[in-house]
């Protein structure tokens, strides 16, 4: 019989009836436990469909909080600096942004445009000369005179076609597009009022915690402005002054103005927002352009001379200098970050997995216990068999000094 003071069994315990077999034991649930345990999955159930049902607003709320994290350095920076109120500092950034997209579109359409035309027009000659220099240094060419030719009708004719539908496909895609621009207005009406309203829903989720989880909530948040706001605003300086260079360097060597806009935007943003691989995408795009547009072959060389050049002027002076105390994550993760995020949630996943990762790994290397590393492999060379011995006495004496100042009467005892 179960302990307790009257003999009787109360529900949801347990009793042990004595057997010649040995104990068996009598588990008794009561009604109100079998009632909570159905109530649970139930609202289980319903928090899972609801999720399900409002995924897209789901996923909105989400890319909204992390935009706002983005734009919040920007206004603490206004309302700090210049004692704007947060609002009209947030409608600043929101008309720059206004003003540089609609730029961008003024510039880029009628640019990518003329781009598909001149394909279009000059593309047997330039696939002439590209198979010509390859016979000629490789010993093999991509493609012979008919096959250019061939192609490049084709290509003329499917411009021409695109030309004369142009207007329907306009109207087409402004029909199909009632959804996208909702969410767009969703995302950025969203993100103006978390951006607006951070200091006081910060301190709403803070004191849902007590004051020691405060400290690792808030900190965390802190982070979070500071890896994703710094992620954005240091690439977007980069990928100006590669642009520009990207640009420059093109027009110098014979590309047509009207070419050499697309080329450097697509070449500054796939090099910066890309990791890893992007510089080469990024180049190599450039590259044939000129090589195919620009006269002989030299140009072609000295767009790459730059792109090298470059790279290391940004791997080893520019990052460092921008993105300084913004974020710190390895070549190899933020490789694999992008993967991830793109499999997960598409291009909008690939483009915020890094800020996502770095504030992970910060997360980890603050609040996670490491410990000095004892074990020396016997195939280490000597030079990190010296670097960890060096490294644990370093951590060894680092831990006693702590330990005198912390009881600086022990030593005079």
């Amino acid at each position: 019989m179960a302990e307790g003071d009257s003999g009787e069994v109360q529900p949801g315990t347990a009793q042990e009836t004595p057997t010649a077999a040995g104990q068996v034991l009598e588990i008794h649930i009561s009604r109100t436990t079998i009632w909570q345990g159905i109530g649970a999955v139930l609202l289980t159930l319903v928090a899972l469909w609801t999720i399900r049902a409002a995924g897209s607003l789901v996923g909105w709320l989400a890319i909204s909080f992390f935009f706002s994290l983005a734009l919040e350095p920007g206004v603490r920076r206004l309302t700090e600096r210049y004692r704007w109120r947060r609002g009209a500092a947030v409608g600043v950034l929101y008309a720059g942004g206004l003003v540089f997209m609609v730029l961008m579109v003024v510039v880029l359409i009628p640019a990518i445009s003329q781009v598909a035309t001149t394909i279009g027009e000059n593309g047997a000659e330039w696939l002439n000369n590209i198979s010509q220099f390859t016979e000629d240094n490789f010993g093999f060419a991509l493609a012979s005179a008919s096959s250019a030719t061939e192609i490049a009708t084709d290509t003329n004719a499917a411009i021409g076609s695109w030309s004369e539908d142009v207007l329907g496909k306009v109207v087409d895609f402004a029909a199909g597009s009632v959804g996208l621009i909702f969410a767009l207005v969703t995302i950025a009406m969203f993100t103006f009022y978390l951006t607006a309203a951070q200091p006081q829903l910060q301190k709403a989720v803070l004191g849902l915690f007590n004051p020691k989880m405060q400290k690792q909530v808030g900190w965390t948040w802190d982070q979070a402005i500071v890896q994703t706001g710094g992620y954005f605003y240091s690439r977007m300086i980069l990928m100006v002054v590669n642009g520009l260079g990207f640009f420059f360097t093109m027009v110098v060597v014979g590309v047509d103005l009207i070419l050499a806009i697309p080329l450097a935007l697509f070449g500054a943003f796939v090099s910066v927002f890309i990791p890893v691989v992007g510089t080469y995408i990024g180049a190599a795009i450039p590259v044939l352009f000129t090589w195919a547009t620009a006269p002989g072959f030299t140009g072609g060389i000295i767009v790459i001379v730059y792109a090298v050049v470059y790279q290391q002027i940004e791997n080893f002076w520019l990052s460092p200098k921008i993105t300084a105390n913004t974020m710190t994550l390895n070549s190899g993760v933020s490789f694999g970050a992008a993967l991830a995020g793109g499999a997960i949630a598409g291009p909008m996943g690939a483009f915020t997995a890094l800020p996502v990762a770095a504030l992970i790994s910060s997360f980890v290397s603050n609040f996670a216990k490491s410990h000095a590393v004892v074990y020396e492999s016997e195939r280490a060379d000597s030079q990190s068999k010296s670097r960890r011995r060096r490294d644990a006495d370093a951590a060894t004496n680092g831990r006693g000094r702590r330990k005198r100042r912390e009881n600086p009467t022990k030593d005079a005892d």
